[in-house]
């Protein structure tokens, strides 16, 4: 079974369980999910049928779980960055729980591929992931989720996908060691969005700067292994200056923090438009053609 291909330059795979999401600040003014959803709703995709409301969303992306989709990483066997929800966010307060705990299950079966997971919505990931004892007897912080991921991968469980093998939840390292955590931060006031995301067990935790509308002086880089930096491309681009990339770039370098510069955007107004390699890379000023990717350690707990 194969996933969907990308055009996205920091990833192999895209692994959509859910589709659609609200927006909730700047940085979803011009999502590229929403206006794609509202062309595959027109293709007739199954998946892009559900409408959300007109003022946080819009048409085929309204929030929808897709259990069929759950088990497509299980058929992959060659090796791969996967993205997770491209076209949703999995920290979106209406995933179940229940939900949650099967994506997850299904990445603790698959230690071959490596999954990124984005969310603007990192506060609820924190306190899924980071669940305190509801049963009075004392355990460890994440106990009672990994018993949610056990049931998915038990066959007479209601919550059971198809191919998982017992023990997800109670063998192996947590956090999982091939899971990758991240956050979007597009302008100053949702720096605190990186807290939350250190609070975060994760093996890599990263930031997706993009599309980003103005420097990040609050920004804290601690325990950040990795930052995609990128403007806006496309009809009506908010404009980017080159010295915000530049400065993120000198505190990566200080923090020991992975550089990728996935697209320029519009410039001092010049558009440097979004295609294969992320815009027009012969373009670029030399000094902002930097990709690279984190170093994979072992599973940080928060």
């Amino acid at each position: 079974m194969a996933g969907m291909s990308t055009g996205i330059q920091w990833t192999q795979e895209t692994w959509n369980p859910s589709t659609g999401c609200d927006r909730i600040s700047p940085g979803c003014d011009h999502c590229y999910a929403l206006a794609m959803a509202k062309r595959l709703k027109g293709m007739g995709q199954a998946k892009y049928q559900a409408d959300g409301d007109p003022r946080t969303s819009g048409p085929g992306f309204g929030l929808a779980m897709h259990p069929d989709a759950l088990d497509a990483p299980l058929h992959w066997r060659k090796p791969r960055k996967v993205f997770v929800n491209s076209m949703s966010d999995l920290g979106h307060a209406r995933i179940p729980r229940e939900f949650l705990a099967q994506v997850w299950a299904v990445m603790a079966s698959t230690p071959q591929h490596t999954y990124q997971i984005l969310s603007k919505r990192p506060e609820r990931l924190r306190k899924l992931l980071t669940d305190e004892c509801r049963c009075g007897s004392g355990h460890a912080p994440g106990v009672h989720f990994r018993s949610s991921m056990e049931w998915a991968a038990t066959s007479h469980s209601e919550t059971y996908v198809p191919g998982l093998r017992p023990g997800v939840g109670c063998t192996g390292k947590w956090p999982l060691a091939n899971a990758w955590l991240g956050t979007s931060i597009e302008m100053d006031r949702y720096c605190r969005r990186a807290d939350d995301l250190r609070g975060t067990p994760a093996a890599v935790r990263f930031l997706s700067l993009e599309p980003l509308l103005g420097p990040l002086p609050s920004l804290s880089l601690e325990g950040i292994g990795w930052c995609i930096i990128g403007g806006e491309s496309g009809g009506g681009a908010r404009p980017m200056d080159p010295g915000w990339v530049r400065e993120l770039m000198a505190q990566c370098r200080e923090a020991g923090t992975a550089i990728f510069v996935k697209q320029l955007g519009a410039v001092l107004g010049r558009q440097f438009m979004a295609g294969p390699h992320g815009g027009d890379w012969e373009m670029w000023p030399e000094d902002l053609k930097i990709r690279e990717f984190p170093r994979e350690t072992e599973a940080v707990s928060a």
